[in-house]
């Protein structure tokens, strides 16, 4: 009877263990190039409200740089793409779970992140910068306590804000570069955590009112994939070294940076670029 019970508790605690582990996110299984061509698409997570890096027409088109980027990939494998659009706290999550095969989605690459993701070569640059009303003093980063700051959760810019910004400044977050950009132009917010380029939409809103104040941080951007993903990111490797040597890079950036290509490091400490 004794061994009864100590058996039956066995069970009893190895079905509890596998009822958590249902509960857990699962990891995704490795993904190959071959298996995505025998699929017949590439599922690629971007973001759909952030241009000129990814945004969805008027016409329901996913477009951006981070699209012409990712269709030029898709033609490399000779598959169509679906684009998932993603918020910015939903990216990398959305690729470890499987949701997505590969992330042209604004990635800064950092440090923190490679722990979670492997990157591939850097493909575009951008600055971490505040934007603030032309009219406002903001020359150092004392001056940043005096203003309401908004910036995108999780993002670049708000690591960039919360470290530079003195101790008791207030920092408000939302979900997604769209809404901090709102949050300025509405006046929710005086100043504003974000990157090069947040100046095209704000100006379309109110013109000649705000300017860049502050630079934080020069970033690059890559194509994420799964740990341990070997092929795919090798696959995606050679990409982008084509689209560098035969022109292809240079086209997209002269459609939606309008500034020459970047030159581009062949390292960055703490973030490799080749899977191991």
């Amino acid at each position: 009877m004794t061994g009864f019970r100590i058996n039956r508790r066995s069970a009893i605690a190895a079905a509890a263990l596998l009822a958590a582990a249902a509960t857990l996110p699962q990891a995704a299984q490795a993904v190959t190039p071959a298996e995505i061509k025998a699929r017949g698409k590439v599922i690629v997570g971007i973001q759909g409200d952030n241009p000129p890096w990814g945004f969805v027409n008027s016409s329901g088109k996913q477009e951006g740089l981070d699209a012409d980027i990712a269709e030029l990939f898709g033609k490399e494998l000779g598959v169509p793409v679906e684009f998932m659009p993603l918020e910015v706290n939903n990216r990398i999550p959305a690729l470890t779970t499987g949701r997505v095969d590969v992330l042209f989605a604004t990635m800064a690459m950092l440090p923190e992140r490679a722990k979670a993701v492997q990157f591939s070569k850097p493909y575009v640059a951008n600055t971490i910068v505040l934007i603030g009303p032309k009219n406002a003093e903001i020359k150092k980063n004392e001056d940043m306590g005096k203003f309401t700051i908004g910036v995108a959760k999780g993002a670049a810019q708000d690591t960039q804000v919360t470290k530079n910004a003195p101790a008791g400044t207030t920092i408000r977050r939302f979900d997604g570069d769209a809404p901090s950009i709102q949050a300025l132009v509405s006046g929710q917010v005086q100043a504003l955590g974000g990157n090069i380029f947040y100046m095209q939409r704000i100006e379309q809103a109110r013109p000649g009112e705000f300017e860049n104040k502050l630079e934080f941080q020069n970033l690059y951007n890559g194509a994420c994939t799964r740990l341990g993903e070997k092929e795919m990111n090798a696959a995606i490797n050679t990409f982008i070294d084509k689209i560098k040597a035969n022109g292809e890079l240079k086209k997209v950036y002269d459609k939606w940076m309008k500034v020459p290509v970047h030159t581009f490091p062949d390292s960055l400490e703490g973030i490799p670029f080749s899977a191991s």
